[in-house]
């Protein structure tokens, strides 16, 4: 079974993009926010044989957020503890068989490159765990197999929301002999200039299926000068 999870946040303003917002306000982050998601799910509703939205807060209110906006996916509440107890908690509740493939992605990357997930299931084929690094020092995507549960150790002793992310998670992968293979590098788009790149990106490549993010980018100035 081949599974592919998205976490994500209910758009909420001043719960979401909160980096953005000190720039852009709370209302027109969470708004981009929502259209990201909302892109998201129509855009990767055929992706593998399985895709769940593990979501949060774990609310009622979130719940039926994510009913409505992603109506082909499964939903899953993410539990209250740090990142790395959500994820090991993801694979252990999609990943449990020793056919299971699992690739978990963020919802701050909507222009994913094509063909990325594919990819990913490849090569966990023949591999333990799949990173694809991002330009923050974390990763936008990991990926697992069920063949080998000592790999959600490596959700373990990380400094999340730091710089070391990726590197930590790597050392944990060599410390814990696991097989891993490596996907480009990427970006979240969390600032004004990371912003400006994805209008740059959109730009450049007409055929990205993401009409509510360039509809919405179209009515926001690009003030970024940086």
């Amino acid at each position: 079974m081949q599974t592919l999870v998205l976490f994500a946040k209910q758009p909420i303003p001043g719960q979401v993009k909160t980096r953005l917002a000190a720039t852009w306000g709370a209302d027109q982050a969470a708004g981009l926010y929502e259209c990201f998601l909302r892109d998201q799910f129509e855009r990767f509703a055929c992706e593998g044989d399985r895709r769940v939205v593990g979501y949060s807060p774990a609310t009622s209110d979130a719940h039926l957020w994510f009913e409505e906006a992603a109506e082909q996916w499964q939903l899953w509440p993410q539990p209250e503890t740090d990142l790395g107890g959500r994820m090991a908690a993801c694979f252990d509740q999609w990943c449990a068989g020793s056919n299971d493939r699992l690739v978990l992605i963020g919802s701050d990357s909507p222009n994913l490159p094509s063909g990325s997930f594919d990819q990913a299931f490849a090569l966990l084929e023949g591999h333990d765990v799949v990173l694809g690094p991002s330009a923050d020092g974390a990763s936008w995507l990991v990926g697992l197999r069920g063949s080998a549960p000592q790999a959600r150790a490596i959700f373990d002793n990380v400094d999340w929301s730091t710089a070391e992310v990726f590197q930590q998670t790597v050392e944990r992968i060599r410390s814990l002999n696991l097989k891993l293979s490596l996907l480009p590098l990427w970006f979240d788009v969390d600032t004004e200039a990371e912003v400006a790149t994805l209008r740059g990106l959109l730009a450049a490549d007409e055929e990205m299926p993401l009409p509510r993010t360039r509809e919405f980018l179209a009515r926001i100035p690009n003030t970024d000068r940086s």
